[in-house]
């Protein structure tokens, strides 16, 4: 069980002051502050909206690692994007010009640009796959074979009796 002393809550109270305007950071500290209040986890749960768990967590960091620990988001962010919504629409706009054109784009070639345009070196092909299916763009892939092709016997059949017809 950890405990907050009176000096420790004075502390966070004057941290939860000077970081009024980060949430994110005066949600965490005010956890903790309340829990020096006396209050329990599922009590601090209802008035700051996070899990129970949650809390507990945040005070075992707290009491281990200092102030400090609140005070940064130790989560490492999810929008990394390479490019504004803009530039990625006009790098798509050489290859759909080539695709109109009747030319076969492949994913590797999208990739290969990407990574040169962007100054990146990607392991898999996920950011381009992510780019193009954001894009509107879909899979289309030439059929080896028509799906409604006759056999081989029908197709000989045919031209015996198109030979005739020809003279």
């Amino acid at each position: 069980m950890y405990r907050i002393s009176k000096e420790n809550a004075d502390e966070i109270y004057r941290a939860m002051e000077q970081t009024k305007n980060d949430v994110k950071v005066y949600r965490r500290l005010q956890a903790v502050f309340l829990r020096f209040e006396g209050m329990k986890n599922s009590e601090i749960a209802k008035a700051t909206n996070f899990y129970p768990d949650q809390i507990g967590k945040l005070i075992k960091k707290y009491c281990q690692s200092g102030l400090s620990s609140l005070l940064v988001d130790g989560r490492k962010g999810g929008n990394n994007r390479n490019a504004t919504a803009q530039e990625e629409k006009e790098f798509l706009k050489q290859f759909e010009d080539a695709a109109e054109g009747g030319q076969i784009i492949t994913v590797e070639e999208i990739a290969f640009a990407y990574d040169k345009r962007f100054k990146k070196k990607h392991k898999s092909k996920s950011t381009v796959y992510y780019l193009l299916h954001k894009s509107g763009w879909r899979k289309v892939m030439p059929r080896s074979k028509h799906p409604n092709k006759a056999s081989e016997e029908a197709i000989e059949a045919s031209k015996k009796l198109t030979i005739g017809l020809t003279n």
